[in-house]
């Protein structure tokens, strides 16, 4: 079978630019087209990747042959018998787990950002040769990725290979000097590998994500032991002073952390830092099943050129974000405490939003594009993260089901991957609901049609007190007590913005319908005086905790170049912010339900051993 070969080099790591060739064969007779992704799966915005590519030309064996830039991502090139080699720079300087990056230091790529396909031949096996940069100051260099090796050493540049240019740009691939780790998981081999500078307890890294990891395939393979989708899976893991991020792939995961998020040496307690990485890897590694192999039906293919409208990111990332934390208390590396702790903050941050009254999880679905990873001032106001409200629908359904029929949302999970997963057939859109129907053996469509397709309130309260939960609200700010409560520094009043934290007060978030709105401040208003009073952020916290509600401040504020009054009454501070507690005096039956919600019998040691 003819093969489409790749090959990638750095031309010099200092100028952050690669040099991306690929190789047809046997070109189209009328001219070979080749296109470059405009998003890449797993991000769902137009990327614009093509903006990077700063030269493109084409040989025929060795003859240059013409090539034309036909659209913004597309290019031709003159007849020729072949074999045709399409050869262009690419700027990388993006630090992200998106597009790529090449300095001294490291290089990275996700495919998607570098890799033409050669049109009418993307379903051909490819090839990919990873040239070795150069130089002395790069001969500690090594490779982590994905990819199957074709004739490369482990860990190494030379030859690797894919099936299709789908599967070629679905491992991305580090370069550089990074620090490994290893574990074995579900019968399958699992690496780490961490570029940047750190002083983490790798052992200890690997220890907690293989608890994760074999929950996770035991959940989806429905016993103990099971065995992962995977042979091999890889973590790729760039630790910075200050990012977060992840991007999943069919067996391995780009993540971005802040190096004081990996555990430290010594450590014997899971800080919050720690934790959050490791929701971070929860996350994406439940991807491996929903997303990668679960998908809607939109998604198989994947069309890279253009949207790809689906009304159903509500339950691919929402139901992914409601089992990476819960991941982690069934796996035993976090505690219930933990836990609740951190449900609290994604119903403290829905509350927050009073964009969860416009816009329901499957129109935020469907405007991903455009909203969602687009978000401007008003965005709070206008729009709902399916990622957080998905992730609250889905604990409703699960606690629903649970309450009231014999299957649960892990039922409903294995079953999407026996029918869709495993088959590699798309979901088709109302496909869950259906399939949660059909298991529960009655009719949810009043469920889905409140909080799926609508923005009704989701019953938390109600479902969280029958299995032994308690949730409780208190001020917008301010801290809390030994037990969770309200201290007594929580505001009393609230200006209904949020602010830019920086050396003035500048409103960054304006809510409608709020103090601040009703005034007619607007977002980028910089606050100069209150009272006639120099105003900073400090000053105002004060002030919001000494006044009464209903009081009046007098506001003196620059837009732009032109100062402007306003005259502000504030309100109360609304009680937006939970927080969650084990219930006293829980019935047995509750006790029950909490214990097959969260698997308490898997142990809830928070130590690190």
């Amino acid at each position: 079978m003819r093969v489409t070969h790749y090959r990638i080099a750095t031309l010099d790591p200092r100028t952050h630019l690669f040099e991306v060739s690929c190789t047809v064969p046997d070109p189209d007779p009328a001219g070979q087209l080749f296109r470059l992704p405009a998003w890449t799966p797993g991000s769902y915005l137009i990327r614009e990747f093509a903006r990077h590519f700063v030269a493109a030309q084409g040989a025929c064996a060795e003859t240059p042959v013409k090539v034309k830039k036909i659209a913004k991502d597309v290019w031709q090139a003159d007849a020729c018998s072949g074999p045709l080699t399409f050869t262009a720079e690419v700027y990388a300087f993006d630090l992200s787990v998106r597009a790529a990056y090449l300095d001294a230091t490291r290089g990275y790529f996700n495919g998607a950002s570098v890799f033409v396909w050669p049109v009418g031949h993307e379903a051909r096996p490819c090839e990919l040769d990873i040239v070795a940069p150069a130089g002395e100051a790069y001969r500690d260099w090594r490779v982590a990725t994905s990819l199957p090796r074709c004739g490369a050493e482990p860990y190494s540049f030379g030859r690797y290979r894919a099936g299709n240019y789908d599967e070629l740009i679905d491992h991305p691939v580090e370069m550089g000097t990074f620090a490994l780790a290893q574990f074995d998981a579900g019968g399958a081999r699992h690496d780490i590998a961490v570029t940047g500078r750190q002083r983490a307890d790798l052992a200890c890294l690997a220890r907690d994500l293989r608890r994760v990891c074999q929950t996770q395939i035991d959940l989806f393979g429905g016993t103990a032991n099971s065995r992962a989708p995977v042979d091999y899976y890889l973590f790729q893991i760039l630790a910075v002073g200050d990012g977060y991020g992840g991007l999943e792939h069919r067996s391995s995961t780009s993540l971005i952390c802040k190096r004081d998020e990996l555990p430290p040496p010594g450590a014997t307690v899971i800080g919050d830092d720690y934790r959050n990485f490791l929701g971070l890897a929860s996350h994406e590694y439940f991807h491996t099943w929903n997303v990668k192999r679960i998908k809607p039906a939109n998604f198989a293919p994947y069309d890279l050129t253009r949207e790809s409208y689906t009304q159903q990111l509500w339950a691919f990332e929402g139901i992914t974000s409601y089992y990476d934390d819960l991941t982690l208390v069934r796996s035993g590396v976090i505690g219930i405490t933990d836990y609740l702790e951190l449900l609290g903050r994604n119903i403290t941050a829905l509350l927050r939003a009073p964009g969860r009254t416009r816009q329901s999880v499957a129109e935020s679905s469907f405007d991903a594009w455009i909203k969602y990873y687009r978000q401007d001032e008003n965005a709070p106001n206008a729009i709902v993260s399916y990622y957080v409200k998905g992730a609250l629908i889905a604990l409703a359904l699960d606690l629903t089901l649970r309450l009231e029929t014999a299957v649960t949302l892990d039922d409903v999970m294995r079953a999407l991957w026996r029918r869709y997963g495993e088959a590699a057939v798309g979901v088709p859109e109302g496909g869950i609901e259906a399939l949660v129907a059909e298991l529960a053996g009655r009719d949810l469509g009043a469920f889905f049609a409140d909080y799926v397709y609508g923005t009704k309130e989701l019953p938390l309260a109600a479902l969280l007190q029958a299995f032994g939960v308690e949730l409780n609200l208190r001020a917008a700010e301010g801290g809390k007590d030994k037990g969770g409560r309200p201290s007594k520094d929580a505001p009393r009043l609230w200006l209904g913005a949020t602010l830019d934290r920086g050396a003035e007060l500048r409103l960054k978030h304006v809510i409608v319908g709020g103090p601040a709105a009703r005034a007619g401040l607007a977002s980028g208003d910089t606050v100069i005086a209150i009272d006639s009073l120099r105003a900073s952020v400090e000053e105002l916290e004060k002030l919001l905790k000494s006044r009464e509600p209903d009081a009046i401040i007098s506001v003196h504020a620059f837009r732009r170049d032109e100062l402007m009054t306003f005259t502000v009454e504030l309100d109360a501070a609304p009680e937006d912010t939970c927080w969650l507690a084990v219930a006293d005096g829980a019935t047995p039956e509750m006790l029950a339900r909490r214990a097959g919600w969260l698997s308490e019998d898997r142990g809830q040691k928070t130590e690190i051993k």
